[in-house]
């Protein structure tokens, strides 16, 4: 998938920096074509002589070339990119991204990309650690930048923990899985619902439970960057991570919420069930609040209808169906049931007894089972990492 692709490589100051003479090479016998930004500090880490030697192509370090009175456009480099690829990203240029600071050449590209980018962080382990930099990484992933996980292992400092970039290999591996990935997804229509649904009671109270919507946004999200053409049924949740240009259709009731699954569901390729819907709604619901008295107060309950029950039974020929179990007692066995009756092609486990894990949590850990009673769990991660592992094992149920 890397044949023919022009990739820009960012260089920014880190003793990682050592690697993109591999990267670069192994970039150009995937098919690449490569031009490189390096930052005035990188250039004490690698010569730029050694990188465009390998690239073949003049390597940039300023906005101003001295010696020619040349100026680099940076906005004609960052056009020319199919992908931006920032290999080493220090804590201080990860910083600059995340806050918009334009003070050298590649951050004038990156601020000027429109094309997908790609980050491999490296720094010492307290850097990484550090939560300034947790929240960089976060508002780069907001931005709509993959983040390329690091590796642990030794590091400059002398301490051994994360912080390592990634190996050159898996960096390739990584943006070929991208690459493959966009290639399915694209013009891809697909349909995620997330959140709670609220059912009301009286003029004031509701029923609804801790759903916060955001793995589902996290999956809308995942997918729309990806390239595919993506609407995100959402239930009471804040929006304010939902990526522009999604579809975004609210809703409050377990009601509405069919009737909008129903509409939309007819033209979806790919359905993902991630909203927490009531399973029961008050039979009755009155206009005015109900005052408190000496007396008990009883609500009779009436079920609502299985949604993705519903769009099971309906499902069109070659359209992808998943659903979400959220289980504390026999969740093997009761995700496997569901999966069946429900005609899902997959099912994503939640289990309540994983710690730090689930509703308004960041973090999340699923187990996929499949049709074929194929499993595979996740380790407890970001809820943004879960979303791509499920965008992943999604598209291999793609064929296209």
């Amino acid at each position: 998938m890397l044949q023919n692709k022009k990739i820009v490589l960012c260089i920014s100051g880190s003793i990682a920096a050592y690697k993109a003479a591999f990267l670069i090479r192994l970039l150009v016998k995937n098919g690449c074509e490569v031009k490189i930004v390096m930052t005035k500090s990188a250039t004490n880490f690698i010569t730029p002589l050694t990188l465009s030697t390998l690239s073949k192509n003049i390597v940039l370090t300023d906005t101003f070339d001295k010696e020619t009175g040349n100026w680099n456009n940076h906005v004609e480099i960052a056009k020319w990119a199919d992908l931006l690829l920032i290999a080493p990203a220090s804590a201080n240029t990860i910083a600059k991204m995340a806050n918009g600071i334009c003070d050298n050449l590649l951050c004038a590209v990156y601020l000027s990309a429109n094309c997908p980018v790609v980050v491999a962080p490296a720094m010492d382990l307290d850097m990484y650690k550090h939560p300034t930099t947790t929240a960089n990484i976060e508002k780069l992933k907001s931005f709509k930048c993959k983040i390329i996980p690091v590796e642990n292992g030794e590091l400059a400092s002398g301490l051994y923990g994360d912080g390592r970039m990634a190996e050159p290999e898996n960096i390739i591996k990584f943006i070929d899985n991208f690459f493959s990935q966009k290639k399915k997804t694209s013009n891809l229509k697909v349909l995620v619902t997330a959140g709670p649904t609220q059912e009301k009671i009286d003029s004031v109270r509701f029923i609804s439970n801790h759903s916060s919507g955001k793995m589902g946004v996290a999956i809308a999200n995942c997918f729309f960057d990806y390239g595919a053409d993506v609407t995100l049924i959402a239930g009471p949740i804040e929006k304010h991570n939902i990526l522009s240009n999604i579809k975004v259709i609210d809703v409050i009731s377990a009601k509405q919420m069919l009737e909008q699954c129903e509409k939309y569901s007819k033209t979806a390729d790919v359905i993902v069930m991630a909203a927490a819907v009531a399973d029961y709604t008050p039979q009755e619901v009155l206009d005015k609040k109900i005052k408190k008295n000496n007396a008990d107060l009883t609500i009779k309950l009436v079920k609502t209808e299985d949604i993705i029950k519903k769009l099971g039974k309906n499902k069109t020929k070659g359209q992808i169906i998943v659903g979400f179990a959220l289980e504390d007692q026999n969740e093997l066995k009761n995700a496997e049931d569901k999966l069946k009756s429900k005609n899902l092609d997959l099912i994503i486990l939640n289990s309540l007894n994983d710690k730090g894990a689930g509703f308004k949590s960041e973090f999340n850990k699923v187990t996929f089972i499949d049709k074929k009673k194929n499993k595979k769990t996740t380790d407890l991660k970001l809820k943004t990492e879960i979303a791509n592992e499920i965008t992943n094992e999604i598209v291999k149920l793609i064929k296209k």
